[in-house]
């Protein structure tokens, strides 16, 4: 049975909402509008950018762009505002996705979803695909503290890992089942799979294609100065948590590659091998 390598890094171990980048961005709000040859991944509020801010996170220091009223990390994932704290001292306790305090006990996450958003059957159907293939399951909330709720967004977006309080999955009309399986991973605890530690020796990312203002969607986890890890045998090209080679593309050249140089599309059909021994890893 393949295992987990866990990579902190030293001193921080925290989790970053955006990259330390010196880049200037557009007042909150402000369209971005990518070439026309480039492609989206999820994002929570499409083609906006926020004002970056500086908060405490678990005790450690770290940035975001605030878009809408939520603090948003990697274009679709959030995190709860109660998380956020002005000073540096208080809530120092779980400090990232990767400690079992940040996953649902039991295996079991309770959930809603809201009566008007349009289309349910794409969240029972992502439902469905996760439990057939994982150990998870999903139960309807009768009265329990933590649960998730799907409901109506502006794009595709999600809390990432258990928060023990009422949290969300954002789905706008335009999302897919594929896009909900997706967001679901962020819920269950996952990162996109190309900010793994060591994605540098499978990939190549073209940070100078990059939007301006997405430059931090393509930094590693250490590099954002939060922890994870990183689960042996390498990255997957297959994984339904990773970008496409044209994902957030300024100028319809590619922003990230094999070491070849070639491309490759991110699919949203469902899990892969790869993403199914994750879970099953995290939660045995």
């Amino acid at each position: 049975m393949e295992k987990l390598i866990f990579t902190f890094a030293v001193g921080i171990c925290a989790l970053s909402l955006v990259s330390c980048s010196s880049e200037q961005l557009d007042k909150e709000g402000q369209s971005v509008a990518p070439s026309a040859k480039a492609s989206r991944a999820e994002e929570a509020f499409p083609n906006q950018r926020g004002e970056v801010k500086t908060a405490y996170f678990f005790g450690q220091k770290i940035q975001y762009q605030q878009i809408g009223g939520e603090a948003v990390f990697d274009s679709d994932m959030l995190l709860l505002p109660q998380d956020l704290e002005e000073g540096s001292g208080i809530k120092t306790q779980g400090t990232g996705r990767s400690k079992a305090s940040s996953r649902w006990p039991n295996k079991t996450v309770y959930y809603v979803i809201d009566p008007s958003l349009p289309n349910p059957s794409r969240v029972m159907d992502a439902i469905t695909h996760w439990e057939a293939n994982t150990n998870i399951q999903f139960v309807p909330r009768t009265t329990q503290r933590g649960y998730v709720l799907f409901r109506t967004g502006s794009g595709c977006s999600a809390n990432v890992g258990y928060s023990g309080g009422l949290q969300y999955v954002n789905l706008a009309s335009g999302c897919s089942t594929g896009n909900t399986i997706h967001e679901i991973g962020h819920t269950l605890g996952l990162w996109h799979e190309h900010t793994r530690a060591d994605r540098d020796t499978y990939v190549t990312v073209n940070m100078g294609n990059v939007l301006s203002g997405y430059e931090s969607n393509f930094y590693t986890y250490t590099q954002q100065n939060m922890d994870g890890f990183d689960y042996q045998g390498g990255l997957d090209f297959n994984s339904v948590m990773l970008y496409g080679s044209y994902d957030f593309s300024a100028n319809g050249l590619p922003t990230i590659t094999r070491k070849d140089g070639s491309t490759f599309t991110g699919q949203r059909n469902g899990l892969s091998g790869t993403d199914i021994s994750i879970i099953n890893s995290m939660y045995p």
